[in-house]
């Protein structure tokens, strides 16, 4: 199973950034569990320094950016077991 973290307070593209891994998810048919990490000491301790941040599987992929559904897609696969 792929393990995707979206971290964020809660703004608007923290938020967006969850919608879409859960589209991009929903749409490659893949077994993946996407969890939204708010706290911000757990943010600090991943290392991201600008939000929204994106972790697949322990790998940061993705700080202080909103990347479009079809990169989403790429690191998804790019980093699954």
């Amino acid at each position: 199973m792929t393990t995707i973290k979206v971290y964020g307070s809660g703004c608007a593209n923290c938020k967006k950034l969850e919608q879409l891994c859960i589209e991009a998810v929903g749409e490659m048919k893949i077994d993946a569990n996407v969890e939204k990490v708010t706290d911000l000491m757990e943010i600090m301790k991943s290392g991201i320094m600008s939000t929204p941040g994106l972790e697949i599987n322990g790998k940061i992929v993705s700080a202080g950016k909103l990347p479009t559904k079809e990169t989403l897609k790429h690191w998804i696969t790019e980093n699954s077991n």
